[in-house]
């Protein structure tokens, strides 16, 4: 399917570099590929949140208070 995409001329360069070292004319393949990824990595985002939020109320309260004394040192300690 064709569409109209609004890119920088730096984003036009790069993607056709790229296209001409993998032996193509244009650059459809590459913002194909790049659109692909975006989804998937969109759709596997939304699978951990899922898959965190799944695990609200599995932890002891007491798990829960060591491991928030633990982070609490971490990111004092951090540098």
């Amino acid at each position: 399917m064709r569409t109209t995409v609004e890119i920088t001329d730096a984003q036009r360069a790069g993607l056709l570099d790229l296209a001409a070292r993998r032996g193509e004319k244009g650059f459809s393949r590459l913002v194909q590929e790049a659109v692909d990824r975006f989804l998937a990595d969109e759709h596997a985002g939304k699978g951990r949140v899922e898959a965190a939020l799944a695990l609200e109320g599995s932890m002891t309260a007491e798990a829960a208070d060591k491991l928030t004394a633990s982070i609490t040192r971490l990111r004092r300690n951090w540098r």
